[in-house]
């Protein structure tokens, strides 16, 4: 009995003590930070800097806990951003209509801009942003047909302080009779906030709109409903865009420099803490870390210790030289969370560190950043130099090698950062025919995959070396024919004989477009995909083609080594003109060359789907108002693909184009005079839609082995090529 006395006295006792640790720990606590403090214990501050006498420049922890904004608890910052967008948990499930995309399937992606009023403002950006828009294919002008609406009133600039702050956009949009609180629509924004605290308030509701915008913060990115993009200047081109910096790979891939920052350094203010502290890092021989306090109007009021040593030292160094020779480039935050320099960066294969906590990268939803670039930690800046130091060459190399790749398939124009928002929106629409995660990430990118063909990797030519896939063993011809069939002896017949007896050949297809008929076919449509085409090479004729059978057979063998490619005979170039400043177009016999002619020529069944869905319709309506130019605008698609030249093969030395067969009346396209000045004309549009010259110069042809050597004849597989 008295054992259980003294065991439930024990109990109680515990109880009691469990009771006071957990509603007195508070005093608990202190008493044993007092208790520590009487034995002598001195509190040691950290980190212990060596330079501590420069460190006044920063600012004080009473600033930092009661400066506006920076006391705000995440909470807080949440409820703040709930409260301006009060649709802040949006998905595509719950804030999208569907129904509008989906009436005529995957072509039911359509895409209005309202019209700006008169007078309207729109800043250069804007208007770049705008033009992509309404020249991409998917443009409408009828709201009824749209699927996604854009607004017309600039919404890049949402800073009160910026001359292109445009004011009292709530009740403007709301005067939109399709705004329906912003469902299907898109906003896109560059800068949002004002000083002091540039937080991502814009000034309007956006109500249940996807929000395109530049230094999204991760806690108010709404994934797989809004898309963030990367902030870019107003010089950045409208299409195509300089290539990337990355001409050769060189070995060790090591550069001059290995970590380069040079940049502005702000004295006060959100973005300050990191900047100030980039000078820790500088050695000034593989690490240069420059910054200058050199900007805005009143900077030198506010100049501390370090800023006259600084400017000084900033100038010593060319930023492009810099950029050139850097292995490394720092990306800390400015006053928002990106920066130009990220663009910057990628295009001059020098790989980001990004030094800015809480961004949501460009793209995210597609792009697998971690090959491309390093991500850092703002708290964590003296760690930076050996985490990049640690990094292999192997390593190195592969992510020079992607932020190439990115910035060529995504950002090297606006036209790109457009479409490829528009293009990741289209396929969270139609989430059951979209592109996976390694189309968007291998080259030539997702812009120039189109799932509507497929979405089976092995089915698109440029996957096959990866994949290690080898081509179809098969053929199909197309032969396209202008006159008509009057006599056995046409040069057509003797074509068809040819082509048919290659033991390659799956089927001949004859495309008849003659005066002689009652319709006539547009010339564009020479490429327009055919389901009755089941093999994936097809072999592009004109009736008036002279080959051998041989001559096929070899062709589609080089072919199936070069599936992503033109592989054919009869070549063409293009050249810079100084004196007219413009492109033009040669048929002279030289040996270079860049375009292969579809007349006599082998491709994937791919590009037809591509020439019809992904060149614009203006594009195909100058090829059918001249009937000319297809095989250009073939050569100029199939290169800006995969940025490498056609192949020539051997072909016979007396092949050449045939005159017009006896009894016809209808003449050789180049017998017409205007044949030649069109062609002229077409590449300089070409090249002007593109936005570059994508047409790549080569003098590299295949022929067979022991082809023209002074052998026996009975040793050569082609013999039937050398004869007279």
């Amino acid at each position: 009995m008295q054992a259980r006395k003294k065991y439930v006295l024990l109990g109680l006792c515990a109880c009691c003590w469990l009771l006071l640790f957990y509603w007195g720990g508070g005093v608990q606590l202190r008493l044993l930070k007092l208790l520590g403090r009487q034995r002598g214990e001195v509190v040691r501050p950290w980190p212990d800097w060596t330079d501590r006498a420069l460190l006044p420049g920063y600012a004080q922890l009473e600033e930092l806990q009661t400066g506006p904004g920076s006391a705000e608890s995440p909470r807080q910052r949440r409820q703040a951003w709930t409260s301006i967008y009060k649709d802040s948990r949006c998905r595509m499930e719950t804030c999208f209509d569907f129904t509008r995309c989906r009436r005529r399937g995957r072509d039911g992606f359509r895409v209005y801009v309202y019209p700006s009023e008169k007078g309207e403002r729109v800043s250069e950006s804007y208007r770049k942003i705008l033009t992509s828009i309404g020249e991409s294919r998917y443009s409408t002008t009828d709201p009824r047909e749209a699927c996604l609406f854009v607004l017309g009133i600039d919404t890049l600039d949402r800073d009160q302080l910026s001359g292109q702050f445009v004011p009292n956009l709530d009740d403007r949009i709301k005067g939109y009779p399709l705004w329906n609180e912003g469902r299907n629509h898109l906003i896109f924004n560059l800068y949002s906030g004002t000083w002091p605290n540039y937080t991502e308030d814009l000034g309007f509701n956006i109500g249940q709109a996807i929000l395109a915008k530049a230094s999204l913060n991760t806690e108010h990115f709404r994934p797989g409903f809004d898309v963030s993009i990367p902030l870019f200047s107003k010089e950045h081109p409208q299409k195509g865009g300089e290539r990337g910096w990355l001409v050769r790979n060189t070995v060790p891939p090591r550069r001059k420099y290995l970590l380069m920052f040079k940049g502005k350094r702000y004295l006060t203010g959100i973005g300050s803490d990191t900047r100030n502290a980039l000078h820790h890092i500088h050695n000034g021989k593989d690490i240069v870390s420059l910054t200058t306090c050199r900007h805005g109007k009143d900077w030198e009021k506010h100049k501390d210790a370090r800023c006259d040593h600084d400017n000084l030292e900033y100038e010593r160094f060319d930023y492009q030289e810099l950029l050139h020779n850097s292995t490394f480039c720092l990306v800390p935050r400015g006053r928002r969370l990106g920066s130009f320099r990220f663009l910057e960066s990628l295009q001059a294969a020098c790989i980001p560190v990004l030094l800015s906590n809480g961004w949501e990268l460009p793209f995210s939803d597609v792009i697998q950043w971690n090959q491309a670039v390093i991500e850092g930690d703002e708290r964590l800046l003296l760690q930076v130099p050996s985490t990049v130091r640690a990094v292999g060459n192997e390593r190195v190399m592969a992510l020079r090698q992607r932020t190439q790749m990115l910035w060529e398939a995504y950002f090297s124009s606006v036209d790109k950062i457009v479409l490829t928002t528009l293009e990741i929106i289209k396929d969270r629409v139609f989430s059951h025919i979209s592109r996976n995660k390694y189309m968007w990430n291998a080259l030539p990118g997702g812009l120039l995959v189109l799932p509507e063909y497929s979405t089976h990797l092995a089915h698109f030519p440029f996957y096959y070396l990866s994949l290690g896939v080898s081509p179809g063993q098969e053929f199909t011809a197309i032969i396209h024919a202008v006159s008509p069939l009057v006599s056995q002896s046409q040069p057509i017949m003797k074509l068809l004989q040819v082509v048919s007896k290659s033991k390659y050949c799956s089927q001949v297809r004859l495309k008849i477009n003659s005066q002689s008929l009652s319709f006539s076919i547009q010339t564009s449509s020479r490429f327009l995909p055919n389901v009755a085409i089941e093999t994936e090479a097809v072999l592009s004729l004109d009736e008036d083609t002279v080959l051998l059978t041989s001559e096929v057979n070899f062709a589609f063998l080089v072919w199936r080594s070069f599936p992503e490619r033109i592989v054919g005979y009869p070549p063409r170039s293009h050249f810079w003109d100084p004196v007219k400043q413009a492109w033009g177009y040669t048929s002279k016999w030289t040996n270079e060359y860049s375009i292969v002619l579809t007349g006599a020529a082998f491709y994937h069944r791919y590009y037809h789907y591509l020439f019809s869905h992904y060149l614009p319709p203006s594009l195909r309506a100058l090829v059918d108002r001249t009937s000319n130019c297809e095989d250009i605008l073939m050569n100029f698609l199939v290169s800006s693909v995969t940025h490498l030249p056609p192949i020539k093969v051997a072909q016979r030395k007396q092949y050449k184009e045939l005159p017009s067969p006896q009894g016809t009346k209808i003449s050789a396209p180049w017998a017409n005079p205007e044949h030649f000045s069109q062609r002229q004309e077409c590449v300089n549009s070409f090249a002007s839609w593109f936005g570059y010259m994508p047409l790549v110069h080569s003098q590299f042809r295949l022929d067979p082995v022991l082809f023209k050597d002074q052998v026996s004849v009975l040793r050569k597989k082609y013999k039937d090529l050398e004869r007279a």
